[in-house]
Parts: structure tokens; C-alpha cells; sequence
């Protein structure tokens, strides 16, 4: 069989554009790839190109809804796979003294990444100062067996059986607002007061579509929502600013956010799972990443990610938020009124 990546052209290409050949053929789409991969899709196509230039034919079919791979282009994708296969094998064999600097890549839900996560990251770079953090981000799940990420934290039950998976806690969704919008626009106290009220909506991978909708026992939640946005970092910062009442996680109140929890008998709950490649736990700094991601959803130590619902106000206890989490960073949830 005709071997598409003789040692001739292996001389000519680079391998970053061949992991982006890679990521355009699993999601057949440049836009798509360039999501992925973080870039622009004019540089996604343009190292699409330069591939071509160089085997002298092309890897896909350009077609009406998206492309496709060529017979070649599904020969070069067979063993680009597995180069990339082997450079996992050759990661895991290089990364073994954690004194060199070494990377280690997480893809997470983008209100768990910003708002829990990130704070906590200044404490675990302290102790290991040569380890990088690729920190991605957004509601998008990545697929941690095509080595999109070495792990993936995500609201979404894993479906990939050859991955490990492990279910960390739960998130409890509950109603709040602001004290500005309780004075302007008064507290609701009923479920149905709420259809005479402002509300912020989030739109994104991830995030149930009409579960608000169901919760209140409307068919849609248009006519009264003040604001929609595909981000939790904007529905929340919406929320303090007083633009409407909105569903956000009780880990707010360990972030010592001010917000007021609306009691309407509402309240919203979803798993939060942790996903990795078979092979990660051979990558030692990777390892040591996973088991302290686990820390930080410790239901005794932050009771928000516990199985049972526990209410806003009584989370706390008598203890100040700053024992539970250190003020790392000032975060929209976590800025005090006045703050700047």
C-alpha cells in the first residue's frame, strides 16, 4: 500500500500543520477547527493549503455544507493519527522530571474555569512553578480521547467508554439578584410574581435551553428577559449590575459574592463530571493535576458541591469566605459593592 507520509515528505512538513490537518478532519469544518484549536479560520485554511502544497494533491473536498476527505486525505489523516499517538508516548516518557517546564492542558465549563477554578490555580503554580496550565475555557466539551485536552471538566455525562471518567459533585443552580434590582424592581416572593419580572438568561453548549422556561411553567421566557448571553462570567456580572433575576451556582456565596438569593421554590441541579484519556496518568504532572482538581470539589470542604441541596444562607455557616477560599483575585462575583 502506497504510504502517504514517505521520509522524503516528512522532511517538508511541519507537524503543527499536521495536528491542524488532524482537527479539520475530525470536525470537517474550518470554522470549526479554528474553535478548537483557539485561532483564526483564515489560519486554519491557509495551513490547510500550505499541507496541500506540499503532498501535491488535496486533502478535502470542499463541499456545499462543510467538507470532506479526499482518498488521500483519509490516508494522511490513518497516520497523522498515528504520530499522534506517539507523541503521547513520547510525552509521557519526557515528562517524568517534573523540574522541566511541562504543560498540561484543561478544558472546563466556562463559569467552573473563570470564577472556581482560576483563583485556586495561583496556589498550585506556587508549588509547581514548571508546570504550565493551558486553561481553556468554554461550554464547548472537548474530546479528551482525540487529545483535544488532557482533561476535560464538563456538565455533560462523559459518553466515550474508553475514557476514565469521574463524577466530582454537583452543581446546584439557584435564582439570584442583586440588591440595586430588589430596589428598583422589588423581591419576587411567588413563582408566578416572576413573569412581572426582569430576568438574564444564559444560551450555550452545556446549559439546558428550556429548563428555565419549565421551571417557571411558561412555554418560553421571551417577553421577559432583560438580557441573553452566551457566557456564565456575563450572566453573572449582569446579574450584580441589576439587570435582572438569574440563575447562577450556590459556589457564589464561597466566592463572597453579595448577590441575594430569590426564594420562589426554584432550583436547578446538574452532575459535574471530570474526563481523561486511559493514558493520562502515565503524564506524571498531569496526574498530579487530576488529583488536585478532585480538592477542589470536596464536599466537606465546600459543601455547595454536595449530592443534597443546602440553601444559599446556609452555607457558610459562621465562617467568613476569605477561610474557605483566600481573595486571590478580584472577580466580577467576588468585587464588593464600591470595589472599582
Amino acid at each position: 500500500m502506497e504510504q502517504p507520509l514517505g521520509a522524503a515528505l516528512l522532511e517538508r512538513i511541519s507537524w503543527d500543520d499536521l495536528r491542524v490537518f488532524v482537527v479539520v478532519a475530525r470536525t470537517l469544518s474550518f470554522r470549526k477547527a479554528a474553535t478548537t484549536l483557539r485561532t483564526s479560520t483564515s489560519t486554519v485554511v491557509r495551513r490547510i493549503e500550505r499541507l496541500e502544497s506540499v503532498f501535491e494533491f488535496r486533502l478535502f473536498d470542499r463541499l456545499s455544507d462543510g467538507l470532506g476527505l479526499t482518498e488521500k486525505g483519509r490516508r494522511v489523516y490513518q497516520t497523522a493519527q498515528d504520530m499522534e499517538r506517539a507523541s503521547y508516548s513520547l510525552r509521557a516518557h519526557l515528562d517524568q522530571d517534573l523540574n522541566l517546564r511541562g504543560l498540561v492542558r484543561c478544558s472546563v465549563t466556562e463559569g467552573l474555569g473563570t470564577s472556581w477554578i482560576l483563583p485556586q490555580l495561583l496556589q498550585f503554580t506556587r508549588t509547581h512553578p514548571a508546570t504550565i496550565i493551558d486553561l481553556r475555557c468554554a461550554m464547548e466539551v472537548a474530546d479528551v480521547m482525540r487529545m483535544e485536552t488532557d482533561v476535560a471538566v464538563q456538565l455533560e455525562k462523559p459518553s466515550r467508554p474508553d475514557a476514565k471518567s469521574v463524577r466530582l459533585g454537583r452543581l446546584h443552580i439557584y435564582p439570584f439578584a442583586s440588591r440595586q434590582y430588589i430596589d428598583t424592581y422589588g423581591m419576587p416572593t411567588r413563582l408566578d410574581q416572576v413573569r412581572q419580572h426582569r430576568l438574564v438568561h444564559q444560551k450555550a453548549a452545556q446549559v439546558e435551553d428550556d429548563a428555565y422556561a419549565r421551571m417557571l411553567n411558561l412555554t418560553s421566557v421571551e417577553g421577559i428577559v432583560a438580557l441573553r448571553t452566551n457566557t456564565s462570567t456575563a450572566l453573572g456580572y449582569a446579574i450584580e449590575l441589576g439587570l435582572g433575576i438569574g440563575p447562577l451556582p450556590t459556589y457564589i456565596v464561597g466566592l463572597g459574592s453579595d448577590l441575594i438569593p430569590v426564594d420562589i421554590g426554584l432550583r436547578h441541579q446538574v452532575d459535574i463530571w471530570m474526563t481523561y484519556h486511559p493514558d493520562a496518568r502515565a503524564l506524571r504532572r498531569v496526574s498530579i493535576f487530576i488529583d488536585w482538581l478532585k480538592t477542589l470539589f470536596d464536599s466537606k470542604r465546600y459543601p455547595w458541591f454536595a449530592d443534597e441541596f443546602i440553601h444559599p444562607r446556609e452555607l457558610l455557616g459562621d465562617r467568613p469566605p476569605d477561610e474557605i477560599i483566600p481573595k486571590i483575585v478580584k472577580l466580577p462575583l467576588r468585587r464588593k459593592r464600591g470595589a472599582g
